[in-house]
């Protein structure tokens, strides 16, 4: 497998790998999820986000900074982790600022991310969401995501895993 692009877009978008420089907007992020997460400070959020850059580039994937093309503004970000999947087979996740869910920014990212990956030579990309979020559902189901199987993690919630599998590609058989 090739490394995922170092920047990818999108005719809204633009997506370049996250590090120190997304610290500030990461945290209003990670403020806004349901259960909350307990971030540290700023330094500490931006050694976090440098250090996945770090990883980004060792292992030639990773997430991305999702911005508006127009502005620069960031939105949220989207790539490939190892998560509950595996380097070889990786999951794609995503997350908008509560500002811009609604916008189809998720399904264009994750588009583009997804079509990187298979690009990139990656047989199958994954995805696992809680059976409560209905809206990551729809955008996985836009993409040709298929469920697969049910687990449970994180506290009990109860993840459903999905799966896409590489397009196949049409060779023509020379005379």
């Amino acid at each position: 497998m090739q490394p995922m692009p170092s920047a990818l877009e999108t005719p809204r978008l633009r997506l370049r790998p996250r590090d120190g420089r997304d610290a500030g907007w990461n945290l209003a992020l990670l403020a806004e999820r349901p259960l909350g997460r307990a971030a540290g400070g700023l330094e500490e959020e931006r050694e976090r986000l440098d250090a996945q850059r770090a990883a980004f580039d060792e292992r030639g994937f990773g997430l991305y900074t999702v911005e508006l093309a127009e502005t620069g503004e960031p939105v949220g970000y989207c790539g490939l982790v190892v998560g509950r999947a595996t380097a070889a087979q990786p999951e794609l996740a995503y997350e908008l600022l509560r500002g811009h869910v609604g916008s189809g920014y998720a399904t264009e990212a994750a588009a583009a991310v997804a079509d990187a990956a298979f690009d990139a030579g990656f047989p199958v990309v994954w995805a696992t969401v809680a059976t409560w979020n209905a809206p990551s559902f729809g955008v996985l189901r836009k993409l040709g995501f298929a469920p697969t199987r049910r687990a449970g993690f994180d506290g009990g919630y109860v993840f459903v895993w999905l799966r896409r599998r590489a397009p196949r590609r049409r060779h023509r058989t020379l005379p």
